[in-house]
């Protein structure tokens, strides 16, 4: 190896060794502060959905779909509804669900145990009632409220999708008492089967407008939609529910679907999620939702959800940023893991770093030292040889074993190998050795 090359190697190697505990110094640190802050997301998650080919079902699939190009899994687990989509969030068996406001319990402790993402869509509550059944039991084809159907066989869905719940509630306000209606709680797709076949005059449904069965429903002949005439009373009573109108002909404008004006009332459904789950899921959830929420619908302008009003329980700040910023600066630019990872470590990368620098001063001087050690430490030994000279007698023997021990530290000096900066300091300790040399051989 030329030894141009073998002198850079080495003083490479100094180099290396008197940075090396500091460098081990700033990984550890760098490892504890990535296990304490743990800034990447687990590749899997648990959505809480409902019954399938409800909103919730469609939805769930978006939102899979969507984070599926983040290399996030998400897993959807089918439920009877809200009421459900809160017990098991509560129970740690999902991560994030939907929950429609009004049709489930919010307890004191699910305000430190669960937080919002903020109000997604808005649901009204779907009375579909057969015509024949109206003109069988009413004399009339049309129901003008819910007093109209006593006697009438009803189905309200079941106890965990919320809306037995919420379809009581306004039987309360309207004074209706339950054994005056024939109820029942079939799970939506036999309910919607038995419904058509006639052995149910009314289903009532809370979902959103994406619904198939929603959507069948309103364009199947001889189905009639309720029309909540007093639904801005119904908000005033209940600050969950909102009055909303759907639009003559926004189902289908060619076939006039439906004929006129339908005024509903609906509540708010939020993505809800426990406060274990990743905050970099949160964000991941809360820009998605942007995404598939954020365009008009039979019930809502262009950009008026998600929204963070509404909210039962508190909202989550990851989710307030995303709604309210869009995504991060860095996502914008980077890969999705690495902007993350930049985002919710520079903070303690800075700290690490001013750490760091200070101490990275000592660097140089101790680079210095271990160089020029290589030298010094034989000043030790040829000091003893000339002290042991001076002080011992002029006997030529233990002269010539003075020699003999010079020659011997002589032969490792010319070993010692220094960057070319130092070879001065080498030099002169090689001048040095031969000084005590004459001075001994004066003796001889």
């Amino acid at each position: 190896m030329p030894k141009n090359i073998r002198y850079t190697l080495l003083s490479l190697r100094d180099l290396a060794v008197s940075i090396g505990p500091f460098a081990l110094l700033t990984v550890a640190l760098l490892v504890l502060t990535y296990w304490w802050l743990d800034p990447n997301p687990p590749k899997r998650v648990v959505l809480a959905t409902g019954p399938a080919q409800s909103a919730y079902d469609e939805f769930g699939k978006r939102y899979a779909d969507a984070l599926a190009r983040y290399g996030i899994t998400v897993e959807l687990l089918p439920s009877e509804g809200s009421s459900a989509n809160l017990e098991l969030l509560r129970s740690g068996r999902a991560d994030l669900g939907f929950v429609q406001g009004g049709t489930a319990d919010i307890a004191y402790d699910d305000e430190e145990s669960i937080v919002s993402l903020g109000s997604l869509f808005v649901e009204p509550l779907w009375l579909f009632y057969r015509e024949d059944s109206a003109q069988r039991l009413n004399q009339t084809d049309t129901v003008a409220n819910l007093a109209e159907m006593q006697g009438w066989r009803v189905n309200v869905g079941t106890a965990g999708s919320g809306v037995p719940r919420l379809f009581s509630t306004l039987l309360d306000v309207n004074r209706i008492g339950k054994n005056q209606l024939q109820l029942s709680e079939l799970e939506q797709t036999p309910a919607t089967v038995a419904f058509l076949d006639g052995q149910l005059d009314a289903v009532v449904f809370a979902s959103a407008p994406e619904s198939l069965m929603v959507q069948m429903l309103l364009q199947s002949p001889g189905i009639k939609l309720l029309d909540f005439a007093q639904s801005e009373a119904y908000s005033r009573r209940f600050g969950y529910l909102t009055p909303v109108v759907m639009p003559r002909g926004v189902v289908d404008l060619a076939g006039d679907i439906p004929p006129r004006d339908v005024k509903l009332v609906a509540s708010t459904t939020s993505l809800l999620s426990s406060a274990r789950t990743h905050p970099a899921i949160l964000q991941l959830f809360a820009q998605t939702a942007t995404g598939l929420h954020g365009g008009a619908g039979w019930f809502s302008r262009a950009r008026e959800y998600p929204s963070l009003e509404h909210s039962e329980v508190p909202l989550s700040p990851e989710a307030t940023r995303a709604i309210r910023n869009g995504p991060p600066f860095l996502q914008r630019y980077l890969p999705f893991w690495l902007a993350n990872l930049i985002e919710r470590m520079w903070l303690a990368m800075g700290l690490i770093i001013a750490l760091a620098l200070p101490l990275s001063r000592i660097v140089p001087p101790l680079y210095t030292f271990r160089i020029r050690s290589r030298v010094f430490r034989w000043y030790a030994e040829l000091r003893d040889i000339e002290q042991r000279h001076e002080t011992g007698a002029d006997a030529g023997s233990q002269v010539q074993d003075l020699l003999e021990q010079l020659d011997a530290m002589e032969s490792k000096v010319e070993k010692v190998v220094v960057p070319l900066s130092y070879t001065d300091e080498l030099y002169a300790l090689r001048s040095n050795i031969g000084l005590v040399r004459k001075k001994l051989l004066r003796k001889v």
